[in-house]
């Protein structure tokens, strides 16, 4: 007995150690560091648009072997048996069975028939078939491209989410660091109203002034989270799931002026390309419409074995024999009421309206690097500025806290000053989240999305 009770205790401990090791373990994996490259792969396994395009790609492989199936032969085996209660009459001269100038009727046939037939047809020459053909391979390729595309969409809404998340915690930081100076700052004026060498109305102001920033920070954490949960979901994980993006990331940025001078050849773009592989498939869909008028030659071949008898089941008493066909089939078009030449022209109208696109497209893609371009260079210049102005804020901040503490400011350039460094700050984090989307679409118009993997 208390052998078993010592068992038991011990499987205790292990089950109790295990699970702390499995609680440890999780909450290190919750709260390791996400990096971009583990954000956009995890988006790329985990969300549906690109499971849904990988699957579209898998599945014009299909499409490929339906098409062939086509051109192959089709081979079809039939089997039955028929009862017939009443034979059928059929009249014939009375001369036949000896009795001139009667009309005899006759039941031809027996009461049980029976078959079994092979049957095959191979196509030799259908213009619509082997067209069908090399439009499934286009597809496949359509398809590639579009995962390829939906790919570089989700990278782009996943980058420009985890900077936005990044400067969101980068912005909380930086209000953390206000409200431990600022409460600093209340505790020395509220000693100082103890002894009477300060008034009132510094100890309210500056209280206010705390509780301003108090506020502040509520907001901006209640909007983290709400940042956090839609980069969760452009990730497809778990809204629970909890994830750490490192505010090192932001310190990382360093403005580069030499990735503006690689102009992208628009022709060679994903969205470009997609187009024109659609245009592909428009001008086969156009020329499978117009297989119509063309001939088509198939052949054919028929086996099968028939048996007939009075009886059933029909054994070695039933009239046995065997029957084969092979044919060669010509089918010549001649009119069909001008079906096939509507068809076409509707094809063609699809084609021309898709060219405008493609037109369009090429604009739009040029004007999308040009903007890019432009946008980049302004956040760069605007980035500098705010450091600049960050610096000087502090320079003025700490000059001003230094007077008021000597007696040489009052308690309103203090509160003045740090609310100027607080806005500084914020515009400094803002420029940085403006130049790394910039930097996106930059890379976006380039054709370079994908380079954020590496």
């Amino acid at each position: 007995m208390k052998h078993n009770q010592s068992l038991r205790t011990l499987v205790q401990r292990l089950v109790l150690l295990v699970a702390g090791v499995s609680m440890i373990s999780l909450a290190n994996a919750q709260t390791a560091p996400l990096t971009l490259k583990e954000a956009l792969q995890q988006a790329l396994k985990n969300k549906s648009e690109a499971i849904k395009a990988k699957l579209d790609e898998e599945n014009s492989q299909n499409k490929i072997d339906q098409a062939r199936s086509q051109a192959l032969p089709q081979i079809n085996g039939n089997a039955g048996i028929t009862f017939n209660p009443i034979l059928q009459l059929s009249a014939i001269p009375g001369e036949l069975a000896g009795q001139p100038g009667k009309t005899m009727l006759v039941a031809f046939g027996q009461k049980w028939n029976s078959s079994a037939s092979v049957s095959l047809s191979q196509t030799l020459f259908d213009k619509s078939v082997f067209t069908g053909l090399k439009a499934a391979k286009t597809t496949q390729q359509y398809y590639q491209l579009v995962s390829g595309l939906t790919d570089e969409q989700v990278i782009e809404k996943v980058a420009t989410q985890y900077y936005q998340v990044l400067v969101q915690r980068q912005q909380l930081v930086v209000i953390d660091s206000n409200i431990a100076t600022t409460s600093r700052i209340f505790n020395v004026i509220e000693g100082q109203f103890k002894n009477g060498l300060a008034k009132k109305i510094d100890v309210d102001r500056s209280k206010v002034n705390l509780s301003n920033l108090q506020a502040q920070r509520s907001q901006l954490s209640n909007a983290v989270q709400l940042q956090e949960n839609t980069l969760k979901f452009y990730m497809g994980v778990p809204i629970e799931t909890a994830i750490t993006v490192p505010t090192s990331a932001l310190d990382g940025i360093k403005p580069q002026l030499a990735m503006m001078d690689n102009t992208p050849d628009v022709k060679k773009l994903t969205d470009y390309q997609v187009l024109k592989k659609q245009e592909e498939l428009l001008v086969l869909q156009k020329d499978a419409t117009n297989a119509a008028y063309y001939p088509s030659l198939s052949l054919s071949g028929n086996y099968g074995y028939m048996g007939m008898s009075n009886k059933f089941p029909i054994g070695t008493g039933a009239n046995w024999f065997d029957y084969a066909s092979v044919g060669l089939n010509l089918k010549i078009p001649i009119f069909n009421g001008f079906s096939t030449r509507s068809k076409v022209r509707q094809a063609d109208i699809d084609i021309r309206k898709l060219q405008a696109d493609i037109k369009n497209t090429e604009l739009s893609l040029n004007l999308a690097y040009q903007n890019a371009k432009t946008q980049l260079g302004n956040s760069i210049i605007t980035l500098n500025n705010q450091k600049t102005n960050v610096a000087l804020a502090e320079e003025v901040y700490t000059n001003t806290q230094n007077n008021y503490t000597q007696g040489l400011a009052p308690l309103t350039d203090l509160l003045d000053a740090e609310n100027s460094l607080t806005t500084a700050q914020n515009n400094y984090t803002a420029a940085l989240l403006d130049y790394r989307i910039a930097e996106i679409q930059l890379i976006k118009a380039q054709g370079n999305l994908k380079s954020l993997l590496n």
